[in-house]
């Protein structure tokens, strides 16, 4: 089957099969760049459905790419509490403050241009240049890689065949219909192309497949599985006698930078005096780190670090904390 009937097929499949999302164009390219930059960013490592809770919120508040460049940040974080990876909030906060002023508040079309954004690497850079513009950029993410390597049946290594699948990937690019092709290709790995239990009848490529019907189908594509590392530490909860709670702002390093905090470490326990061990725990994952943390308690008068204060619980709401922290806080029966 040609490579051309294979796009019209998928995108036809689309036109009557595909996900209705709130940050989607009913056909074509969106007329709203900015809604397409936003929910890029949001779905960068994280599901559609985590991200549906988030997304309408976000646009409420920060309707226009001006009025996101004009937010502080802390606020843009507060919005964002829950969803995770929190350099992506400030990589989108950057890149609304370049557009408005550097590019007039107009999006750059040409991808060249949208690379050098804040926190646009070559897969959103692809992905936002095809469904906000139209143009015939090869949009390559975890559904498009599996339904690629299954439809070619290449059973290699990922990594030992990325430039494969990749020029596999832009020759099934359609030239005229790139918006509408990007959706149709990885809404075809969300829905049918699973990766466990795909729904092979269902495909609209099933003629041209040539792992349709063998019996290593689930196990491509070929990934390599990297353990998850283990961390013991443990977090204080600081409390003075008015019933405050210590909290202190991250510096602007590392992953959770920006966010508030209880005072925490990866690795043994808080360098505080009189601890009290609450016999409570967390456990986190950020990507290859299983993080478990025990919750002590300590009680101070004053501040015990620099840049730290005290606020009542009802308070906590007003900053933002990251999912672990409020992980802590439901632990300890606090409401976040």
């Amino acid at each position: 089957m040609k490579k051309t009937n294979l796009s019209k097929r998928v995108i036809d499949w689309y036109r009557l099969n595909g996900r209705k999302l709130p940050w989607r164009a009913t056909s074509g390219a969106h007329p709203n760049p900015y809604v397409v930059m936003v929910s890029e960013f949001m779905l960068q490592q994280t599901t559609v459905k985590t991200v549906l809770d988030y997304f309408e919120p976000f646009m409420r508040r920060f309707p226009t790419v001006q009025d996101l460049a004009a937010a502080d940040l802390e606020e843009v974080y507060r919005l964002w509490q829950g969803l995770g990876y929190y350099t992506r909030a400030r990589s989108l906060h950057h890149a609304a403050q370049t557009i408005v002023n550097e590019f007039g508040g107009k999006f750059p079309q040409e991808y060249s241009q949208i690379l050098k954004l804040k926190g646009f690497g070559p897969y959103t850079a692809a992905s936002f240049s095809a469904l906000a513009f139209n143009r015939p950029e090869t949009v390559v993410d975890g559904n498009v890689i599996r339904v690629i390597c299954r439809l070619f049946h290449l059973t290699e290594p990922i990594e030992q065949i990325r430039t494969d699948i990749v020029a596999k990937a832009a020759e099934l690019t359609d030239r005229k219909q790139a918006a509408d092709y990007a959706s149709a290709i990885m809404d075809l790995g969300a829905i049918v192309c699973t990766p466990k239990n795909p729904q092979c009848l269902l495909c609209p490529w099933k003629e041209a497949c040539q792992s349709c019907g063998n019996p290593d189908l689930e196990q491509i594509p070929n990934r390599t599985k990297i353990g998850k590392k283990e961390k013991n530490g443990s977090v204080c909860l600081i409390f003075n006698t008015k019933g405050q709670i210590l909290i202190r702002k991250r510096s602007e390093k590392g992953l959770l930078s920006g966010l508030y905090e209880f005072p925490w470490t990866d690795n043994g326990t808080p360098n505080f005096e009189h601890l009290k061990d609450s016999g409570k725990q967390v456990c986190h994952i950020f990507t290859h780190i299983r993080l478990n943390l025990k919750i002590y308690t300590a009680e101070y008068e004053t501040p015990p670090l620099a840049d730290s204060f005290f606020v009542y619980p009802e308070q906590l709401k007003d900053y933002p904390f990251s999912t672990l922290m409020k992980k802590v806080c439901k632990q300890m029966n606090m409401d976040i």
